[in-house]
């Protein structure tokens, strides 16, 4: 007996053969009774009427049999397929009415050999110098970039990563991508830095331990915030930060508030009065120094600038997580003394105005050529049209930015999309779904497909190429 015929999967470049009732290598598109389907469902999400709500899934899953209203609903790219090979027009073109306006939405999933995510991590602790490799099970997946007021940025991801490297490498990076983008925990490495828990919408864990605040500001910015706290409680407050350690007596706000001045030096590079730059290595303590003892960075006081025995001092961090007590003895060397019960609301103050530390991953990624030919006949028109914000380009619903230039070169905030959004292809590249929204008049002018253009009741009737039957609800 002849074993069960394969057919050959198209709707990517893998191109796999895929026996009866099995799936494919992405796990995505299977093989059923003879003809390639969809395996997850096209969704779509019906729009709340509350300006700026989040998008709601509507067909995905037991339906309760309400009818929502067309002009509310919204058909994604998640669970459309793809216009591999590239000449055919996109799965889905909708029809449908807005607000009396003929309106058209063309659907597509589009795989992304160059796209990457960019992650913003909430955090003072040193995670890893400035272009140091990120990896994900050994592999390089991406590298550290710049630390932007009280949180550090990665770089994750790329076409080189993907396909210039090893093949582990290029495993590895997808597979980060996927998991990331879909709001799964990741652990990423740091070369000559930390390790990292990193999970969209959730406090990063460093070295194994979580976050919980993002800091108020560098150190110069807290004296100014707070100066007017501590006038009158204390003699002195020095504010520890890896990059800008703040002093209130030499702080500009100290001297409106008529500060006396107490003899303190600061061991580091004075950049402007009560602002001191390099005061420590970066690190995993105070401030995001390397200091268990903030004292180290203290010389020795100056009695005739001010200094004198029983001189009071607070020293405290920029989220107010690390903070200590000291008065001056008779050699003026601070001595720790317990938290003054006056003191302590200043320094829950600081820990009040900190935010919460989290993880953000944007996904980036451009819209090339093929995708856009799957759009209009004329891709070029497209990519004008996107750009001048006469057709609207949203991700799995969610809005995204669009960088100015040439190409169409897109972010979206992960948290945005519906669950599960993202996909892969092993060549490998990372799935993921766009709409492109313009009127009628517009996607005609374009060069649109017209023929291809169907009514959103149709579609939830009888699906697509790809699709296993109409819409369901998500989990």
């Amino acid at each position: 007996m002849n074993a069960p015929e394969k057919i050959r999967c198209d709707a990517c470049p893998v191109m796999c053969y895929i026996a009866p009732g099995q799936t494919g290598a992405c796990d995505r598109y299977g093989n059923l009774a003879g003809r390639i389907v969809r395996c997850d469902p096209l969704t779509i999400l019906d729009r709340a009427a509350a300006s700026g709500t989040p998008l709601i899934p509507f067909a995905a899953g037991d339906w309760d049999g309400e009818i929502a209203r067309p002009a509310e609903e919204f058909v994604t790219g998640i669970g459309a397929g793809t216009t591999y090979p590239d000449y055919k027009p996109a799965p889905f073109i909708v029809s449908r009415e807005v607000e009396g306006a003929d309106v058209v939405t063309v659907v597509t999933e589009a795989i992304f050999s160059y796209c990457g995510a960019k992650l913003k991590i909430d955090t003072d602790r040193h995670l890893g110098p400035e272009r140091a490799i990120v990896r994900a099970e050994g592999e390089p997946v991406g590298h550290v970039t710049t630390a932007e007021y009280g949180s550090q940025m990665l770089s994750l991801g790329g076409v080189d990563h993907l396909t210039g490297g090893t093949k582990t490498e290029g495993k590895a990076t997808c597979a980060t991508l996927l998991a990331l983008c879909n709001r799964e925990p990741v652990e990423l490495t740091i070369d000559d830095g930390a390790t990292l828990t990193a999970q969209a919408g959730h406090p990063p864990i460093v070295n194994g331990t979580p976050e919980h605040r993002m800091r108020v500001g560098c150190g110069s910015a807290t004296i100014g915030m707070f100066a007017s706290q501590w006038h009158g409680l204390v003699d002195e407050v020095v504010v520890v930060d890896d990059h800008i350690t703040g002093v209130v007596s030499e702080h500009q706000a100290g001297k409106v508030l008529a500060w006396p001045p107490t003899g303190i030096r600061i061991r580091g590079h004075r950049s402007t009065p009560g602002r001191y730059f390099r005061v420590s290595e970066p690190g995993q303590g105070w401030g995001g120094t390397r200091l268990a003892d903030p004292t180290e960075i203290l010389a020795p006081f100056e009695a005739r600038k001010g200094a004198h025995p029983g001189l009071t001092l607070l020293m405290v961090s920029t989220t107010g997580e690390e903070h200590a007590y000291y008065v001056l003895d008779d050699t003026l060397t601070p001595r720790p003394h317990p938290l003054p019960a006056v003191l302590a609301p200043t320094v829950a103050l600081i820990a009040e105005n900190c935010e919460p530390s989290l993880t953000t991953v944007l996904f980036m990624a451009g819209a090339g050529g093929s995708l856009r030919a799957g759009v209009t006949q004329n891709p070029v028109r497209l990519t004008r049209a996107v750009q001048s914000q006469r057709t609207r380009l949203t991700c799995g619903g969610a809005p995204v930015y669009v960088w100015p230039g040439g190409g169409i070169t897109f972010m979206v905030d992960v948290t945005r999309l519906p669950e599960n959004a993202f996909g892969y292809v092993p060549t490998p590249a990372l799935v993921a779904p766009l709409e492109f929204t313009m009127p009628r008049a517009d996607y005609l002018a374009l060069g649109g497909h017209a023929p291809s253009i169907r009514t959103l009741a149709d579609i939830r009737a009888t699906g697509g190429e790809y699709t296993a039957g109409p819409a369901r609800r998500l989990p």
